[in-house]
């Protein structure tokens, strides 16, 4: 198994701005690589509260930071984020929030997750494993308009319309149920021409696995969120790893500079109506150095903004 790094750590530690005192989230756990740096910049009276979907992260969690009092850890959506943090943290004031939206290296590695193509194992994609539609269910009814649209708008993939007729022609004879053979389906539906960088089902098995999560709903909730929760001056860190992630993030802080265009040129604006946030920096990529040890940070995008003062948080 590959062990699992975590993905511009310094960049997000950086984005932070740690104050060692101060009260952070982690929205996505992941194993722990990015609440570890967080917790090593606290001091004894600063707190973590981490989250995670994934019943196999939390249980990570709770045997890794057992005896770590600054640190807790629930079996939940960043989308959550404010119900979990008011009965964790009371009143506290939270000075910064990190998601990082990428699926870790032991959901990649391990089989039975179904994540990846590249091991054969039960087209499961979930991550919550506890509750929810396996991809397997998933494609065993969905309509071949669906899927198609589904392939283009998630996966970004241009032969979507091919892929869904070939898929829904495949479970006609058989249900589809482990990864080897969908990605065998879409391989066969789509080859890859020459010396194609990436295999030609990733983009199908992103789109999949975005549909059963129904993860850009949640990060749309997820963002809304972490600005709520957030105390004048936190910051808000997102690390994406594909480009319709960052379009939502980077078109979400945009948004939330703006304020409410109605309001736009007036010489007052209603607190509600007023920006949320400022852009902090540009967007970051790993550098040559982090790209060489851990190749899989190739796609990593991060972005930072802080929240403005303005209406209390939460």
């Amino acid at each position: 198994m590959v062990k699992h790094q975590p993905v511009l750590a310094t960049e997000a530690l950086a984005g932070l701005a740690v104050i060692r005192d101060g009260c952070y989230v982690d929205g996505t756990y992941g194993r722990g690589g990015h609440s570890a740096a967080i917790l090593a910049e606290l001091g004894a009276a600063g707190r973590l509260l981490a989250l995670d979907k994934d019943p196999d992260a939390v249980a990570d969690a709770r045997q890794r930071f057992r005896d770590d009092f600054r640190f807790a850890i629930r079996h939940a959506g960043y989308e959550d984020m404010l119900r979990v943090a008011g009965e964790e943290l009371g009143d506290r004031a939270v000075l910064g929030v990190l998601l990082d939206l990428g699926v870790s290296s032991p959901q990649l590695e391990d089989p039975a997750r179904g994540f990846s193509f590249r091991i054969s194992g039960p087209l499961d994609m979930r991550m919550n494993t506890s509750r929810g539609v396996t991809a397997a269910e998933w494609l065993g009814k969905v309509s071949e308009e669906e899927l198609a649209a589904v392939l283009r708008r998630f996966g970004e993939e241009p032969k979507a319309g091919r892929i869904a007729r070939a898929i829904v022609a495949a479970r006609a004879r058989q249900p589809i149920t482990t990864t080897a053979e969908l990605a065998d389906i879409v391989e066969r539906a789509a080859p890859g021409r020459g010396r194609r960088r990436i295999h030609p089902a990733t983009r199908a098995f992103q789109a999949i696995r975005i549909a059963v999560n129904d993860e850009l709903a949640a990060l749309e909730c997820g963002l809304d969120a972490a600005v709520e929760l957030l105390a004048a001056g936190g910051r808000l860190v997102v690390i994406s790893f594909h480009s319709l992630e960052d379009r939502i993030v980077k078109r979400f802080i945009v948004r939330e500079s703006r304020g409410d265009p109605v309001y736009a040129g007036l010489p007052e604006m209603p607190p509600a109506a007023r920006p949320r946030l400022r852009p902090v920096g540009g967007l970051v990529r790993p550098g040559p150095a982090e790209l060489e040890s851990n190749p899989r940070s190739r796609s990593a995008r991060l972005r930072v903004a802080e929240k403005l003062a303005g209406e209390p948080a939460r």
